[in-house]
């Protein structure tokens, strides 16, 4: 293969050619590099694979000065994952033991509607992976450099619960209801790297008021909860689309806790919209629950008694 920029050689190679040494003993294969050229030998399997990294290391020395050891290691995880059949649906985090496949096949849907569409909704009951498989699919487009920054987005309903004054600056307010987010978020990635990330606006975690008048380019937006947005604020929220971004919008229309005469954003939103094939509808179901295994029973019961109490009395003549 022919280096794209020969003068970033030594870059690419690292240190005493740490890189190259580092891929030719992952995949098993022996270089020859000369100018601007590098030869690999081995097997035809192999060969490939260690061309695509090294395609992968170019890209990525564009917009850096060096290359560190760890964007060796995950972009040989990257090649490997490819070509051992796991498009369908793994995705490749910054914590490289939290990388994460789908377990249902619901949830490999739902992964692949994210990654080929620009705006998702995932309808589906607790459990069943919604919040954290739109994180993970956030985490991962932004570890390959196909977006600039993660925004977070949920509405701040309470639970059926008034939680009263809340001391503290807006994000102290506001972490009891971002909390999901961030305990995904920690699942990807070190404390380190998420602070870091949210001190340079990389990631950022906001109530949905927040988000009016903004316009996010380049970006992966996800608005939890999202049952619990008013139409009014569903609208205002999905205009909020950018330039190259994904939007990906998750909730439980089973569990709406907006005032009883509110309709929800996230129903009103799903049924103007369906039918258009830009746009990705996946409902997940209880076979798709990957807590518990009680959680499972728990909600086929709940909707079993939801069911029942919704039906209208039968008519036995007036005893």
């Amino acid at each position: 293969m022919t280096l794209v920029e020969p003068h970033k050689r030594a870059e690419l190679f690292g240190p005493g050619d740490r890189h190259l040494r580092r891929i030719r003993d992952a995949l098993q294969v022996r270089t020859n590099a000369r100018n601007a050229t590098v030869r690999i030998i081995g097997e035809p399997a192999n060969v490939a694979k260690a061309a695509a990294v090294l395609e992968r290391l170019q890209n990525l020395l564009r917009g850096k000065p060096e290359l560190q050891l760890d964007a060796v290691e995950d972009a040989i995880d990257e090649v490997a994952a490819r070509d051992g059949n796991n498009s369908a649906g793994h995705l490749s985090v910054f914590n490289r033991s939290a990388a994460l496949a789908p377990r249902t096949e619901g949830q490999e849907a739902y992964i692949r509607a994210m990654l080929t569409h620009d705006l998702s909704f995932c309808l589906g009951p607790a459990g069943t992976g919604k919040t954290y498989l739109a994180v993970a699919v956030a985490v991962h487009l932004l570890k390959r450099g196909e977006i600039k920054r993660i925004a977070l987005v949920r509405p701040a309903v309470e639970a059926g619960e008034k939680l009263g004054f809340l001391p503290g600056d807006m994000q102290a307010k506001v972490n009891p209801y971002l909390r999901p987010l961030f305990d995904a978020m920690h699942d990807m990635m070190t404390f380190d790297q998420l602070k870091r990330f949210m001190v340079n606006d990389v990631v950022e975690v906001i109530p949905l008021a927040f988000m009016r008048g903004r316009t996010l380019n380049n970006a992966c937006i996800i608005l939890d909860e999202a049952q619990n947005a008013t139409p009014m604020q569903m609208l205002m929220f999905l205009t909020r689309l950018g330039n190259n971004s994904k939007m990906i919008v998750t909730g439980d229309d089973s569990q709406v806790d907006l005032p009883f005469d509110q309709p929800s954003g996230l129903v009103d939103a799903v049924s103007r919209l369906k039918g258009s094939e830009k746009i990705a509808i996946l409902r997940l179901t209880e076979r798709d629950i990957v807590r518990h295994r009680l959680v499972q029973e728990i909600v086929a019961r709940y909707a079993e008694t939801s069911a029942a109490d919704e039906r209208p009395p039968s008519d036995n003549g007036g005893q």
